[in-house]
């Protein structure tokens, strides 16, 4: 058995099949073997392999699997690394694989040679990854390869890089023991610390105004019956929770107890129970400061904590005890003083609450801050500008655009958020229910992610809808991936926000450049060259329309997400939006003083 025939029964034992990236000669035993292979194997070749990383991310979001990418050389591994980083970030399990030019090569300046040269690929790779070496030996692969899954397939999940030269991939093994179970040569944690949980819940049931605080880390165990549990206890002692920008949706937006999300662009309603004293017409308010918060499966960062401007804003801090659970002690207690810590895997903690839960009765407090969170969501909307949602203009509010999205969308769709202001409009204006995900890219924050994704998230569900919601700066970045999508019969969608600008950065210095007022001249500085998107989408392969009010959109929309499903063919909307409207990260402040610039 060769180095590569060997790599790819790894893969099927870890039940992958897909691989995404783009060929290249320093690949070439690999790609003879995916080819041998192609009744196991599909190898989907991606138009660039900053998109390949994305679309393998998005395939991994989905199907909670590994995701691999198989890329070349020199620049194959480069492109690929911003894509790597993100996963890094966003605890995505990646793998990718670099082909090397034979070692009989090495130092000699061979064409795209990036390990022993002034490239240095692997050093690049272990500054960007938890993980990067080079199988140098076919003797070393086993260790190595291993080593990289152990990584990518940890909780949290990482990503993991190695560098394969051509002539290791093609080198003959003997004496070969594989394994029977991928559980022979990895585990993942599964153990909690019950004394401190319990410590946990007597603080959060003994409070007045408890609240729990939910991250991106959470996302993979709030399913099935862990869900039900954590929503047996929340329900129970009438706990409200929030999440996180990139948590969004891992606790359902419908249910009663639901703040949904908090940070940037947050939801309305958290602000009403954090600091209720600032407001006077809270007839259930019982007195007492928000008084304990358990943060789960996040590492607090600056997103996620932001006040208007103020990332770490000490309002989170309560008045009363600060938990933080995560299986990675390095983050807790970072970005906030805490009172408890508990290091442990956070399935294992809704285990323990939820057998707490069951022999412990509600107190006194519980029927009235129902009844306050009840009144929070009755008598407030959850969001900044809820008119414009109803608006008819044209050329179409953002406000409006969320609202068609959010009313046609079935439920159980996937939705994959670009870098710029859609993330904006997308995290304060949608409602993700118990069946539904939405997919960003908060830590790192790369434009081109979401609209790369949404094909390896398609791969992954193809019977479910899988919307890109993305800005026409990002569309452009990576929308070369809509030609993958026409090539393989995929039929994910695009809503693509064009206001001809990169309307983030333009409003962003036009707002907080210091003057009292904001700056006109930064209106359409980083103006695009009003590009035809349309026609862009359908010379990949497309189905692409023009619209300009919500009558339009809910038609195009209602039409796209039919000719995906039925067409299995990509389908691109190109929004032409108000370039007016002021996206909702600065608060009501902004909203109130510029309406419209």
């Amino acid at each position: 058995m060769t180095v590569a025939q060997l790599l790819l029964q790894y893969l099927e034992l870890e039940g992958t099949n897909k691989l995404f990236g783009y060929p290249g000669a320093a690949n070439k035993s690999v790609l003879e073997e995916l080819k041998c292979q192609k009744d196991k194997f599909d190898y989907l070749i991606c138009r660039q392999e900053t998109g390949a990383v994305y679309i393998a991310d998005g395939y991994s979001r989905v199907t909670g699997q590994l995701g691999v990418v198989l890329v070349t050389s020199g620049p194959g591994a480069t492109n690929a690394l911003t894509g790597t980083a993100n996963a890094q970030q966003s605890n995505s399990p990646l793998l990718i694989i670099t082909g090397e030019p034979s070692e009989a090569n090495f130092g000699k300046g061979y064409l795209q040679e990036g390990v022993n040269s002034s490239l240095r690929i692997n050093a690049i790779y272990r500054n960007a990854c938890q993980y990067s070496a080079m199988i140098s030996n076919e003797n070393n692969f086993q260790t190595l390869f291993t080593q990289a899954l152990r990584t990518a397939l940890s909780i949290p999940s990482r990503a993991a890089h190695l560098s394969l030269p051509d002539n290791v991939a093609s080198s003959s093994l003997k004496n070969i023991t594989f394994p029977n179970t991928p559980e022979n040569y990895r585990t993942t944690p599964s153990t909690s610390d019950p004394k401190k949980v319990k410590q946990a819940f007597d603080y959060l049931i003994d409070a007045v105004h408890p609240l729990i605080f939910l991250g991106n880390g959470c996302r993979q165990v709030l399913q099935g019956e862990r869900l039900r549990k954590f929503i047996h206890f929340v329900e129970k002692f009438a706990i409200p929770v929030m999440t996180t920008p990139d948590g969004k949706g891992v606790f359902p937006e419908n249910h009663e107890l639901s703040l949904r999300n908090y940070g940037l662009a947050a939801c309305e309603w958290p602000k009403y129970y954090i600091a209720p004293e600032d407001f006077e017409d809270h007839k259930y308010y019982m007195g007492s400061k928000y008084d304990a918060l358990m943060v789960m499966g996040s590492n607090l960062d600056g997103l996620a904590t932001r006040v208007g401007k103020a990332a770490w804003d000490n309002l989170l801090i309560p008045n009363g005890p600060f938990i933080q659970v995560d299986l990675d002690q390095s983050i807790i207690g970072r970005g906030f003083p805490i009172e408890l810590g508990i290091v442990a895997e956070i399935g294992a903690v809704i285990d323990n609450l939820f057998e707490l839960s069951e022999s412990t009765p509600p107190n006194k407090f519980v029927e009235e801050r129902r009844k306050f969170i009840q009144h929070i969501k009755t008598d407030h909307s959850p969001f900044i500008t809820p008119h414009k949602m109803d608006s008819d203009a044209n050329p179409i509010l953002p406000q409006a655009l969320m609202k068609c999205i959010q009313e046609l969308r079935p439920p159980g769709t996937h939705l994959f958020i670009d870098g710029g202001n859609c993330i904006g409009w997308s995290l304060h204006y949608l409602v993700i229910d118990q069946a539904s995900q939405m997919h960003n890219s908060l830590n790192l924050g790369p434009t081109g992610f979401g609209t790369a994704a949404v094909v390896g998230g398609k791969v992954g569900a193809p019977d479910k809808t899988c919307i890109a919601i993305t800005g026409d700066g990002g569309f452009m970045m990576q929308g070369n991936e809509i030609a993958t999508a026409a090539k393989y019969n995929i039929g994910a969608i695009w809503i693509v926000l064009q206001d001809n600008d990169l309307g983030m950065v333009s409003q962003t210095m036009m707002y907080t450049s210091g003057s009292p007022l904001p700056n006109p001249e930064w209106k359409n500085y980083y103006n695009l060259g009003n590009p035809d998107l349309a026609k862009f989408a359908e010379g990949l392969g497309a189905d692409a329309y023009n619209i300009y009010s919500p009558k339009e959109m809910r038609e195009r929309l209602a039409q796209a997400m039919k000719n995906a499903a039925l067409n299995n063919k990509p389908q691109v909307i190109v929004a032409h939006i108000n370039t007016d409207e002021v996206p909702p990260y600065y608060g009501q402040d902004v909203q109130k003083a510029f309406p419209v610039i």
